[in-house]
């Protein structure tokens, strides 16, 4: 999926995830060690974290590639379920509200 993208972001880690509005799923949190630039199908370099403001729904509908399921670490929650499996995800116009300062 990098290897394929023109420019963008790859996230490889969501954090402080809180509900905004529960009649539309809206969820704010923070990206965490881990946000890199990829242009040309290749990663070029890390960029700051950043405050997001977006649905599961919405995401899951603007959807345009999904790769392997991978098993991986529910970072935040991970005392409760330590166990999680999620594919990553090619989502345009992901909302990034703000650059998130000294996370």
């Amino acid at each position: 999926m990098v290897a394929s993208t023109e420019r963008g972001l790859l996230l490889t880690c969501l954090w402080y995830i809180r509900e905004v509005d529960p009649a539309t799923l809206l969820l704010t949190g923070l990206t965490r060690d881990g946000v890199y630039l990829v242009e040309n199908g290749e990663v070029v370099g890390e960029v700051n974290n950043f405050r997001f403001n977006e649905s599961p729904v919405d995401l899951l509908a603007r959807a345009t590639e999904a790769g392997r399921t991978e098993r991986t670490l529910a970072r935040e929650w991970s005392d409760y379920f330590n166990r999680a499996a999620v594919p990553p995800l090619r989502i345009p116009d992901f909302n990034m509200s703000s650059v998130s300062k000294g996370v």
